[in-house]
């Protein structure tokens, strides 16, 4: 994978991103939770942490318990984890990147509900933004590309004229899947996993943190620069 740009500057009409892990720094709390969960119901919970991440709580649930125990306890755990925001704090650079952005050209795509994630946004003192798809929002969570489609649509605009970024491989998945070019972010995985996924989930380019990224506004159009230096048009 390269980085290295063929023009001087790319330019999409919005960015999409995803939330836990990308704007906010929730793995404290996130951890907490399944660890708890795990607990109480006998699981390892390392092997829950492995694929919880950037996923909707039911659709990991539906990998260890029952069917008919999966709405109830993904219930519960949401309830759990939008009580605990103890840690949750803005990621370096997202306060400063969100209010450089028009309201009409960001949008979040989460996979958790609605209600934790304003809870969590409150927590990082971070905005709300005018479109958010959260887990009770779509029929398929991530890696699934329904709910980047969806934010799309709500903003106007082509999926394949946004920029996603993302934390986790199958949210990388899901934004290449809605045809937008996508950046992760190294905050809940590691740099290198994250460079060496291919195929769908593969990134255009990893950044360390937003502090890599910086926007200028064009008109309705946005110029994005990844460490200095300017992506593929």
């Amino acid at each position: 994978m390269s980085t290295e740009p063929t023009s001087s500057t790319f330019t999409v009409a919005a960015i999409l991103f995803d939330i836990d892990g990308t704007l906010v720094d929730s793995t404290p709390a996130v951890n907490r939770a399944w660890r708890s969960w795990a607990a109480r119901h006998g699981i390892d919970a390392d092997a829950v942490l492995a694929v919880c991440h950037g996923r909707r709580s039911a659709d990991t649930i539906a990998e260890f318990l029952p069917a008919e125990d999966v709405a109830a306890e993904a219930e519960e755990l949401e309830r759990v984890e939008a009580a605990d925001v103890d840690g949750v704090v803005a990621l370096p650079g997202a306060a400063e990147l969100l209010a450089a952005l028009p309201e009409s050209a960001w949008a979040a795509v989460t996979s958790g509900s609605r209600a934790l994630m304003r809870a969590r946004l409150a927590a990082a003192g971070l905005p709300v933004p005018e479109v958010l798809v959260a887990a009770e929002d779509v029929t398929e969570g991530k890696p699934d590309p329904q709910g980047y489609r969806a934010a799309a649509r709500r903003l106007g605009v082509d999926p394949a004229d946004c920029l996603v970024l993302e934390d986790a491989p199958a949210g990388l998945g899901a934004g290449r899947a809605a045809g937008g070019r996508v950046l992760a972010v190294a905050t809940s995985h590691p740099r290198a996993q994250l460079e060496a996924l291919d195929g769908e989930m593969a990134a255009d380019a990893v950044l360390d943190g937003l502090t890599d990224l910086t926007v200028e506004v064009r008109g309705d159009r946005l110029a994005v620069t990844v460490a200095g230096v300017p992506l593929e048009s």
